[in-house]
């Protein structure tokens, strides 16, 4: 089913591989008056540093299948064939009634899913700088194994792949930077022809438009 976007949020997917500092970008987009971030459902284990609600819903497998059953959310995937993610569709719903843009941190699975039920909906791609400095992010987490490590690394080279199916992409080798395109990516995107708001439709239609 396709989402009409004239009667939704505007919506904005970022992805990226792990250690391309896409949380980090995101949180700039939230500097930008008149956004929120969606909370994920997960069933993997929060870890030390991590607070549920922030990022975050840590559920059971039982209770996140229950809720996909019931279609609560928007998309959703198992990654490394190990634990469960997924945008509950509420979130959209919230923006929509706050009249706030909505951004959606998923991977590419999630944000083909989102493209399909959202064709509007911006995509960003966060890209490392290279991949030698994605490993050493990865190992200065302090996070992972060796596998994981490796795992990840083969997951992000099958992730950048596929960046032809996004909008726009952003090499995060300057945060500052990065930060300031991902906000004018979020302003410029309000002002597209497609997204007119209610006051730019007054004043067209005021000159016969």
């Amino acid at each position: 089913m396709t989402i009409a976007h004239s009667q939704q949020p505007l919506v904005f997917i970022v992805s990226g591989p792990s250690g391309s500092g896409k949380s980090t970008l995101v949180e700039k987009m939230l500097e930008v008056p008149g956004t929120m971030v969606s909370v994920s459902c997960t069933t993997r284990p929060p870890r030390a540093t991590e607070s549920p609600g922030k990022w975050y819903d840590f559920v059971s497998e039982a209770e996140f299948d229950r809720r996909a059953s019931r279609g609560e959310f928007l998309e959703y995937a198992r990654v490394f064939g190990k634990h469960l993610y997924g945008t509950p569709r509420r979130w959209l719903e919230e923006a929509a009634r706050q009249g706030l843009d909505l951004v959606l941190e998923i991977d590419v699975q999630g944000a083909e899913q989102v493209k399909q039920k959202l064709p509007a909906a911006v995509a960003i791609f966060i890209l490392p700088p290279a991949r030698e400095e994605l490993e050493r992010r990865l190992r200065a987490r302090g996070q992972d194994s060796e596998e994981a490590i490796k795992r990840r690394l083969d997951r992000a080279r099958q992730e950048i792949q596929r960046y032809t199916e996004y909008d726009f992409l952003v090499v995060n080798d300057d945060v500052e930077r990065a930060g300031r395109e991902v906000q004018a990516i979020a302003l410029g995107a309000r002002c597209l022809r497609s997204r007119l708001s209610e006051r730019a439709r007054k004043i067209l239609e005021s000159f016969g438009g």
